[in-house]
């Protein structure tokens, strides 16, 4: 397997590890399986931060954590993660406060019943597992493909 491939390879595994677990978690809270959780937005742990992580791992590993696209893989992570905690959470709060106005004028008004999605960021320790997840993800798929 080539640099690339175990880099790609990396990061559909860091992903599909990160929904599944979502799914995993929603079905021992709910006692339902719940096949959306395999493409939603938010909750534990952040597959955003593991696809990233993952490739960063995977370029750290076999291209030299000192490698300019090392470097690139590191920076292109710290945004995905830092987007995930801050931009994306800060939208689902508004998309919360926006659903509960509604909500309100809802009782006095006829106005449409359609939601916003609310869960579009990560905390912090969602973000913290979901990068756990992708480097632990590269690092697994190393061992059993060494590049």
């Amino acid at each position: 397997m080539n640099f690339v491939h175990i880099s790609l390879w990396a990061a559909v595994v860091g992903w599909l590890i990160a929904q599944t677990t979502k799914m995993i978690i929603c079905l021992v809270e709910s006692r339902r399986l719940n096949f959306r959780y395999l493409v939603s937005t938010g909750g534990m742990p952040s597959a955003h931060s593991a696809m990233a992580s993952a490739v960063a791992t995977t370029i750290g590993m076999t291209e030299g954590f000192n490698s300019p696209l090392f470097t690139l893989g590191f920076c292109f992570a710290a945004v995905i993660m830092f987007d995930a905690q801050t931009v994306r959470a800060a939208a689902g709060k508004q998309a919360q406060l926006l659903n509960q106005i509604v909500d309100e004028l809802f009782k006095e008004h006829h106005l449409s019943e359609v939601k916003l999605k609310e869960l579009l960021g990560h905390t912090r320790l969602e973000v913290f597992f979901g990068m756990l997840t992708g480097i632990f993800s590269a690092l697994a798929l190393l061992r059993f493909f060494p590049a």
